[in-house]
């Protein structure tokens, strides 16, 4: 018995680390394109050199605040604090884990059957968030900086 349950342990603590870190992975993207699309799309940040060319000019350009390497990082700094308005909701057919928000963004009614709130939950994939923003942070911002289709997969499903 020790020896079965010895071989089963690692598979479905590997399955459900897979599930946590997929799930945090997609939950952060969506995050971030919330928050992203809530800018302003006229606000613009400089960026660029401020140095004073021989001719007397500057190479300094404007651009899309929304998308500058300087909004996504700040962003990637606090967007895991999002996790905790996330449950656990597991495939009855599967049993495969997903992560879904329980809080919606704009506060209408959301159908939380099924879903598991707890803060073992937030904090697990807070951590697991946090591990991905760092370790993926230039492939999030090279991908979100220049609005890239599928992202979710391109980053989730390839790398994590």
């Amino acid at each position: 018995l020790a020896a079965a349950l010895a071989a089963l342990l690692p598979a479905a603590c590997a399955r459900r680390s897979q599930d946590l870190h997929c799930g945090a992975c997609r939950a952060l993207v969506d995050e971030l394109e919330w928050e992203i699309a809530q800018v302003d799309p006229r606000k613009t940040i400089q960026m660029g050199s401020f140095r004073i060319n021989p001719d007397g000019s500057q190479s300094v350009v404007e651009v899309p605040y929304a998308r500058s390497e300087a909004h996504l990082t700040e962003l990637l700094e606090r967007v895991c604090e999002k996790m905790k308005e996330y449950g656990e909701k597991v495939d009855p057919s599967t049993h495969r884990k997903s992560y879904v928000r329980v809080i919606s963004h704009d506060g209408t009614k959301m159908d939380l059957s099924g879903v598991k709130i707890d803060g073992d939950v937030a904090s697990s994939l807070k951590f697991a968030c946090e591990s991905i923003a760092e370790e993926y942070e230039d492939e999030l911002i090279e991908f979100l900086s220049h609005e890239a289709d599928n992202v979710k997969d391109r980053l989730c499903s390839k790398r994590t």
